[in-house]
C-alpha cells in the first residue's frame, strides 16, 4: 500500500513538474504587442517569454536584461543598447537593430532572421547557435572581436567567421 502511495506522489510531481510548470510560466508573461517604448529605461529588467511584437523601441535601454524567449518580431531597435542582454533563444525577426548596441550580449540559439543589423555593435556578444541570414554573418565578421564576459565564447568563432 505505501509503494502504491509514493508511486502515486512520484506521478503527480512528474506531471506537476512536465506540465503545470510550463502553463505558469506561460500565464505570468507580459504582451508589448504594438506599443510604443521608444527612449525607455527598461535596463536590468526579467523580460523572459515576453513579446514585443510590431514594438517601436528605438532608442530603447535594455541593457543587462534578461530577454530569453523572448519574441521581438517586425519591431524597430534603431539605436537600441542591449549591453550585456540576455536574448538566448529569443526569436528576433524582421526587426531593425540598425546602430543598437549588442555589446557583450548573449544571443545563444536565439534566431536573427530577416533582421537589420547594419553598424550594430557586437564586441564580446556570443551569436552560438544562434540562426543568421547569411549576408547578416558576412557583414558582422567584418567588425567581429572580443570574448563575451559572461560565457567565455569569441565572437568570431560563435559567428564561424572565416
Amino acid at each position: 500500500m505505501a509503494g502504491r502511495w509514493i508511486g502515486m506522489m512520484l506521478s503527480v510531481c512528474l506531471w506537476l513538474g512536465l506540465w503545470a510548470g510550463p502553463l505558469w510560466a506561460q500565464s505570468n508573461t507580459v504582451n508589448y504587442n504594438s506599443t510604443e517604448l521608444s527612449g525607455r529605461d527598461l535596463s536590468q529588467t526579467d523580460f523572459q517569454g515576453t513579446t514585443f511584437v510590431n514594438a517601436n523601441l528605438r532608442e530603447a535601454d535594455f541593457h543587462s536584461s534578461d530577454l530569453r524567449g523572448a519574441v521581438l518580431t517586425k519591431g524597430i531597435l534603431t539605436r537600441a543598447n542591449l549591453r550585456g542582454a540576455n536574448l538566448s533563444s529569443a526569436l528576433v525577426d524582421r526587426v531593425n537593430l540598425t546602430e543598437a548596441d549588442l555589446t557583450n550580449a548573449i544571443l545563444v540559439d536565439a534566431t536573427l532572421t530577416r533582421t537589420s543589423l547594419q553598424n550594430t555593435a557586437i564586441t564580446g556578444a556570443d551569436f552560438t547557435d544562434a540562426i543568421l541570414d547569411r549576408i547578416a554573418v558576412i557583414d558582422l565578421c567584418q567588425r567581429a572581436a572580443g570574448v563575451n564576459p559572461v560565457t567565455g565564447v569569441d565572437t568570431r568563432e560563435s559567428l564561424g567567421c572565416p
